[in-house]
């Protein structure tokens, strides 16, 4: 009761202990922020961990963090190539492409050359993986041509050369019809021409002796 009206008649008293209360706070607070300050120096790992993951350095985590690949700089990086379709691959297969002879049988490339409605005469024509001879392309015909002087051979050599040639006739002939193309040989005498017909009828209507070489 007494203290009660102390505080009533004297209120200076109660503005001098809110002041000296206010400096002991302020005081607590400076001394808390000094000791968190040596702290942080003296253990700087310890400091960024009590203050949580929030306060950890960007430094350290950094270190810690496993860096399996280089970074890609600038304009050396390119984004993946995604895989090209199928049916993408086999259009951009089947485009004739003009390529130039094969050496070392100029005989052979001029019957190609002369080959009726010759659409790339001096070149080969590449479809499919292949080297044709000729393409006429507007009727969509690839030709191979084989000049070999089959009626000069021995008998033995003569089966060689079509026990040699029908495989590979097959094969083109497949090729070309892949890319829709029809395909045609040309030989220089109905001799070779039957011969080969006789080991495989199914070259029938493929095989044309070539009256212009």
């Amino acid at each position: 009761m007494g203290i009660g009206l102390c505080v009533l008649v004297a209120p200076e008293i109660v503005v001098g202990a809110v002041i000296v209360l206010g400096v002991v706070v302020v005081a607590v607070a400076i001394k808390e922020e000094l000791d968190a300050y040596e702290l942080r120096h003296l253990y700087p790992e310890e400091a960024a961990a009590s203050r949580g993951t929030k306060g950890a350095s960007r430094e350290a985590v950094a270190k810690r963090k496993p860096k399996l690949e280089p970074e890609p700089a600038g304009q050396d990086w390119q984004p993946p190539v995604p895989p090209v379709p199928m049916d993408r691959t086999r259009r951009a297969s089947c485009e004739p492409i003009p390529v130039n002879h094969r050496g070392g049988n100029d005989p052979h490339n001029k019957c190609a050359d002369k080959i009726p409605n010759n659409s790339f005469p001096g070149w080969d024509v590449f479809v499919n993986g292949k080297n044709f001879d000729a393409l006429q392309l507007a009727t969509r015909v690839l030709w191979e041509v084989k000049t070999d002087s089959f009626d000069t051979f021995s008998d033995f050599l003569q089966g060689q050369v079509i026990r040699d040639q029908v495989p590979k006739m097959r094969i083109e002939r497949g090729l070309a019809r892949a890319c829709g193309f029809d395909f045609r040989v040309g030989v220089r005498s109905e001799a070779h021409k039957e011969a080969l017909e006789e080991a495989a009828p199914d070259l029938k209507g493929f095989i044309v002796v070539m009256d212009w070489c």
